[in-house]
């Protein structure tokens, strides 16, 4: 599947989140609820325009009026300059628990993004590690993350996920204000009362 269209169970997932059965999306999408079933389990490889349809409907369903990036956008922001080792990138992720940073300049500009998939692939190519993890890391970063308004409605924000970014820059008068990641937006539609229902079954599961 190509990495700018969600996975099935991002969908069902949204889905769920808009609180749709897949009947009730596969009626407003003019499509099959067994093809709706299918693109959920991966059985199938839909084109991006059934996609779009798809997305199109949640949009609808989910994104209450008002709702914009400030919202739920995560700060603060944990940024790696471009002239740091890539060893602290590795211990910023660590620490933080995170899978991707904005690499900044020294006057905390935006130039560029690194991802645990970035390091893997490049530590595939290097046959020596602790040389690479010494590398500055603009040598082993990639395109910054996509650039938006605090006021940026969220079904924009949706749009920009499913052409492929892996995370979202909330910015104003150049400076860094929040990041949005997939997970931020699908925990943020699923909303209070799911997350309510997540810290029952928690609990439940406690000892």
């Amino acid at each position: 599947m190509s990495h700018s269209i969600p996975s099935g169970e991002t969908i069902r997932r949204l889905r769920k989140a808009a609180g749709l059965t897949q009947k009730e999306l596969a009626k407003r999408a003019g499509l099959s609820q067994s093809l709706i079933s299918r693109i959920e389990r991966s059985d199938v490889d839909p084109r991006l325009s059934t996609i779009k349809r798809i997305m199109r409907v949640i949009e609808g369903t989910t994104v209450k009026e008002g709702q914009v990036a400030s919202h739920i956008m995560h700060r603060p922001v944990i940024c790696v300059n471009a002239k740091q080792p890539v060893e602290v990138v590795v211990k910023l992720m660590k620490k933080h628990d995170i899978s991707q940073l904005p690499v900044v300049d020294d006057d905390n500009i935006p130039i560029g993004s690194i991802q645990e998939s970035t390091i893997i692939h490049r530590m595939i190519r290097e046959k020596d590690f602790k040389k690479f993890f010494k590398m500055p890391v603009r040598d082993v970063m990639e395109s910054p993350f996509p650039e938006i308004a605090p006021n940026t409605p969220i079904h924009e924000i949706l749009q920009i996920f499913l052409r492929g970014a892996p995370a979202v820059l909330i910015v104003e008068n150049g400076k860094i204000l929040g990041i949005i990641t997939k997970i931020d937006l699908i925990t943020s539609l699923l909303g209070i009362e799911a997350g309510e229902n997540l810290r029952t079954e928690s609990s439940l599961g406690g000892v």
